[in-house]
Order: C-alpha cells, then sequence, then structure tokens
C-alpha cells in the first residue's frame, strides 16, 4: 500500500514528462577513487523529494520517509544542483518545450515586484524607499499572459521596476522591454 501511495505522489510531483526534462540537466554522480562517501541514489527519488519540499514548505528535516531518501541526501543535491545551475537551466528547458508546443501566450507580457526586508543585508540589499529606507531585496517578476513567470531576478529595493532590465546579463531578457 505505501509504495503505491509513494509511486502516485511521485508521479503527480514529477511526471514522467517533466523527468524527461530534467534527467539529462542533472549534474553527474562521482564515486571518490578512494571509495566510501556519498553512495549513489535513484536521481528520480531523490528530485521528487527536493520538488516535494520546495512547493510544500515542508522543512528539510521534516522530509517524510515514504520518499526513500533522507532528509540530508535530498538537501545536498540540492545545494549541488543549485550551484551547479540547475534550476535555471530546467526553466529554460521548460519554457522552450511550452514555446515548441505554442503554449506560451506572448499577447501581452505582465512585469511586477514585490519588495522584501533583508536585516542581514548582502550584495543584492538597498534602502527601501517604502519602508522607512531599511535594507531590503526586489523580486522582479516577468510572466506572460496565462501567468507563467518568464524571468525572475533579484535587485536592491531602491532599483525602479523600469530600471531592473537595464542590469540584467546579456541574453537573460530576451523579450522585456522597457520603452
Amino acid at each position: 500500500m505505501m509504495a503505491a501511495v509513494r509511486a502516485d505522489l511521485s508521479t503527480r510531483l514529477v511526471s514522467d514528462g517533466l523527468w524527461e526534462l530534467v534527467a539529462p540537466l542533472l549534474p553527474s554522480f562521482a564515486a571518490r577513487p578512494q571509495g566510501g562517501g556519498t553512495a549513489p541514489r535513484d536521481e528520480r527519488a531523490v528530485f521528487t523529494a527536493v520538488v516535494y519540499v520546495l512547493t510544500s514548505g515542508c522543512a528539510w528535516r521534516y522530509l517524510p520517509e515514504s520518499f526513500g531518501v533522507s532528509p540530508a541526501t535530498a538537501h545536498r543535491r540540492f545545494s549541488v544542483w543549485t550551484e551547479a545551475g540547475l534550476w535555471r537551466r530546467l526553466h529554460r528547458a521548460v519554457l522552450d518545450e511550452l514555446g515548441a508546443r505554442g503554449a506560451l501566450d506572448w499577447s501581452s507580457a505582465i512585469v511586477d515586484a514585490a519588495s522584501v526586508r533583508a536585516k542581514k543585508g548582502g550584495s543584492l540589499t538597498g534602502p527601501n524607499p517604502v519602508d522607512r529606507g531599511k535594507r531590503g531585496s526586489k523580486l522582479h517578476v516577468l510572466s506572460e499572459a496565462q501567468g507563467l513567470p518568464l524571468v525572475v531576478a533579484a535587485s536592491g529595493a531602491n532599483l525602479h521596476d523600469s530600471q531592473a532590465s537595464a542590469r540584467a546579463p546579456a541574453g537573460t531578457l530576451p523579450c522585456w522591454h522597457t520603452g
């Protein structure tokens, strides 16, 4: 019974179609030459566990055992994949697939931003003009007409939305127009 529940949840979180996009993008596992270290795991199970944590808001330490992956392994792989740029490449692959299917609505684009406090500071912070100059960051999103995010970027809270595209690296905002 538990195996059937796990298989159903895994299929709902990571469909076969999504897995076909993800699998070639995952960094390859390299065993240590001296042996020991991290043992190979079922990559789809690990990816599914990571997707569960990211979409449910569950803390890593509370990852259900039914995924067959320890919380430490899931978090470690998430960190490695993030460092390797997996999420940006996966986002691009999903957009490419949807574009090839004609499933993106280019009739209009929506630009929005949200400011958040950044008490500890950091390189992407600035004085927030709507929060008495306290340090903050701004998250910028460009979406197509159905609300699918095309680009997500972060900046200091003092950067005006119209200026966000000017600071983006070349090629990251192919359809962002400010004028």
